[in-house]
């Protein structure tokens, strides 16, 4: 078979490559003359350096052999027929961890759980077939806690096939659940530890109770959303996904309880390794875990042949061989900052304690280059994830540096002892709490601290110049301030032009086009459509009171979307209906809302969407046509829902708004069926502006929009949405009633002030009059 050859010939070529590197001898540097002293000494350095760099070329073939042969053996023939055809199976999985719970979708409100996992056993049509080791992104009904890692689940659904990026060869959606089975006994004991301790640690409370599970095995699933956006915006997420750190502190800790038993050398390895392992199999095996183990596994085997292990070599080897193993670990995020965080903390903190102990004293020095340098050979990659570059992250991460392994090893010791000794292990819990607690204080506060990211260009670009400033950087800082020769001083010169430019570019790009439109926007607006991607957010205002129609998708967008409007207290908030295009955004709004406008409830999805709302103290009423009220000079009216209406598009609240200077109909995502109904059981008249409907799709009354005669129509709409809104049907319908559409895809966000004659229109991409034509 071909992959195995090329397999052969490449593990050939490495092992050429590596008896290179090593017995190669360095030269003695013995000569008849100054011209054969350099050739002696230069021919060794030369062969090393070309068998380096076949040892480099060999092992990313090997890599890259491993990946075509796992494509190739990705999806057999029954599973694509089955996953193509969209057939109803039986399918037997493995779990590779514990289900968590995954958000529900915006068309059921069916609690749903999700897990990977590995197929092992497929049956369509009566025809039972063994599958070997087929991984499966699976997706469970119901939210019970009955499953965990290495356990057995026989379910009834659908497959779906996934693109060769994805590490899952296919989506496994089922139904419903017909057997489950316990998982192997080498696996089974961790399952009450890790239950165990998810319940010891709900009763501590508080933030710090919901990080304890995190900080202690990795189980960060009773993190909230808005705590886990906290930990993201100080850079301390890393705290809560088990790494180098933790298994360094197992291994170490089982080596020395092994050596203080008598143990020899050989004993203590053994002793870590079975350690090792049972921490493993308790966090579960995660891509951080998984390198982590790779390279204590070899550090250790160095251990047990009393041969030295550098970090470097320890870590590379580790790497290819993961990859070999397993070529989605080089898609895979966490593997990738794992890998450069340990690189950066071997490579970069001992220059960068010895730099700053020239300020500080050096134990102090140290402690500051730990945090600074994981975080230097992490930034790259972390732009690529978010292309922000965290203000406070390094000063976070020191503060919370002697915390994290107190409630690391508290936590972990009181999870194993809660099944033997409960006080005891509760106790330990306790003690665990108050770093846990420290540390999401910490997060909280810097979320509420001024410019806590200064925004980054997104992409390979991004990565590229932060690597640049970043080498630029510490090229000048590592500096060892010997005499200045003329090379030395090209090299500091180019190191500056390039920190500068590389640094300097961004951040006007940045800062530039925001303080230009702050400067151009108009304070005195009227109506404000948000940017927040595919769906509805706009703002209306008449004096100082505001309304909002619909929160959008996105709570973050929607926030920014406030903080350049200036608004930061809303007296009525319309939630025209319940789909999440249009109301996932509350959050955002929470302790910033009077009232609340909305249709029929729905539910889960309406009490979604209220809670942030109603716990901040909002009031909240269903209304129905002919519904009406006031907002400083303006008055508005409910023109739809018809009573009892069931929840959904055409139940949409559609209210007509009319101020001294301008009228206005916001459309929701009513269709057009329910626009005709509308039309013919209320007259409206004309008005200024219209809010189009379900983001310019199809559905629509062209009669309705001739009728309002709008001058402007808003379309809230994402780039690239991927539903061909806004549709050409509806941009020719627009035309017909000589409205201008307004479209965040194409303008970003949009600023209107009711002028005579119309608006004046202000986008993010460029200023006009929209009016009557």
């Amino acid at each position: 078979m071909p992959t195995w050859s090329t397999a052969v010939v490449a593990w050939g070529v490495a092992g050429v490559a590596l008896v290179g590197v090593v017995v190669i001898p360095r030269g003695s540097g013995r000569g008849a003359g100054r011209s054969a002293v350099r050739t002696d000494r230069a021919a060794p350095v030369l062969i090393r350096s070309a068998a380096a760099l076949l040892l480099a070329a060999s092992a990313a073939g090997l890599v890259a052999t491993s990946a075509w042969g796992a494509l190739e053996r990705r999806t057999p023939g029954e599973v694509e027929a089955a996953a193509s055809g969209r057939e109803e199976v039986v399918a037997s999985v493995r779990l590779e961890a514990a289900p968590r719970r995954a958000s529900a979708t915006p068309w059921s409100d069916e609690p749903r759980r999700r897990a990977a996992g590995t197929l092992v056993e497929l049956t369509v049509d009566g025809v039972r077939t063994e599958v070997d080791a087929i991984r499966v992104d699976l997706s469970l009904p119901g939210d019970g806690d009955e499953l965990g890692f290495g356990s057995t689940v026989v379910v009834e659904g659908r497959l779906a096939e996934l693109p060769p990026s994805s590490r899952a060869a296919c989506r496994l959606s089922a139904s419903r659940i017909l057997e489950t089975g316990p998982a192997p006994p080498w696996l089974a004991w961790t399952h009450p530890l890790r239950d165990g301790l998810a319940e010891a640690s709900a009763r501590l409370g508080g933030d710090g109770g919901a990080l304890v599970p995190g900080l202690a095995i990795g189980d960060t699933s009773r993190v909230s959303d808005d705590l886990q956006a906290a930990m993201t915006t100080a850079s301390l997420t890393h705290l809560t996904a088990v790494s180098g750190a933790n298994c360094a502190i197992i291994t170490a800790a089982a080596f020395w309880v092994a050596g203080l038993a008598g143990l020899p050398r050989a004993g203590r390895v053994v002793a870590a390794l079975v350690a090792l392992a049972g921490f493993v199999a308790l966090v579960t095996p995660e891509a951080s875990v998984v390198r982590a183990s790779a390279m204590a596994l070899v550090v250790l085997t160095a251990c047990a042949t009393a041969r030295a292990a550098g970090g470097m070599p320890a870590l590379g080897l580790a790497v290819v061989a993961l990859l070999a193993l397993d070529p989605w670990y080089a898609a895979d995020a966490g593997f990738a900052l794992s890998v450069c965080a340990t690189a950066g903390l071997v490579l970069l903190s001992g220059p960068l304690a010895t730099v700053l102990a020239r300020w500080m004293p050096l134990p102090l020095a140290t402690v500051v280059a730990i945090p600074l340098a994981a975080q230097l050979a992490c930034q790259p990659v972390l732009v690529l994830l978010e292309p922000v570059i965290p203000v406070y992250g390094v000063p976070a991460n020191l503060l919370a540096a002697p915390a994290a392994p107190i409630a690391t090893m508290a936590g972990l010791l009181g999870c194993l002892l809660l099944p033997v000794l409960p006080s005891v292990g509760l106790a330990a819990l306790q003690v665990a709490w108050v770093p846990a607690a420290w540390i999401a204080l910490l997060a909280r506060g810097v979320e509420r601290m001024p410019i806590a990211g200064v925004p980054w260009p997104a992409d390979i670009s991004g990565a590229m110049l932060a690597a640049a400033a970043i080498g630029a950087g510490l090229l000048l800082a590592l500096d060892d301030r010997r005499p200045a020769t003329r090379r030395r001083r090209a090299l500091r010169g180019a190191s500056v032009a390039v920190l500068c430019l590389s640094v300097g570019v961004p951040l006007g790009l940045a800062a530039g086009p925001p303080l230009l439109a702050s400067t151009s926007r108009p304070a005195d607006w009227d109506v404000w459509q948000c940017d927040v991607g595919q769906g509805d957010a706009v703002l209306v205002r008449s004096g100082d009171a505001v309304m909002l129609v619909d929160a959008g998708p996105d709570a973050e967008a929607l926030g920014a979307c406030l903080g350049d409007a200036g608004v930061d207290r809303i007296d009525l908030v319309v939630l025209t209906h319940w789909d999440a295009d249009h109301v996932a955004g509350t959050a955002a709004l929470a302790g910033k809302v009077g009232g609340v406008l909305h249709g029929p409830l729905d539910g889960a999805r309406s009490a979604r969407a209220l809670e942030p709302l109603v716990a901040g103290g909002a009031t909240h009423a269903e209304v129905v046509a002919g519904a009406h009220g006031t907002l400083g000079a303006a008055a508005w009216r409910v023109l739809w829902p018809r009573p009892d209406a069931a929840p959904g598009n055409d139940a949409s609240v559609v209210i007509h708004f009319v101020t001294p200077d301008f009228g206005a109909v916001f459309l929701g995502d009513l269709g057009g069926a329910a626009q005709d109904a509308m039309r013919r059981a209320t007259e409206v008249g004309r008005v200024d502006l219209v809010k189009v409907a379900h983001h310019g799709s199809a559905d629509q009354s062209a009669e309705l929009y001739g009728e309002l005669g709008a001058s402007v129509g808003l379309i809230g709409v994402g780039a690239e949405n991927g539903y061909g809104h806004p549709t050409g049907s509806l941009l020719e319908l627009l035309e017909n009633a000589r409205t201008v559409p307004v479209r965040s895809d194409a303008s970003g966000a949009a600023v209107l002030r009711a002028v005579p004659g119309g608006f004046e229109l202000w986008t993010e991409r460029a200023v006009g009059v929209a009016g009557a034509p």
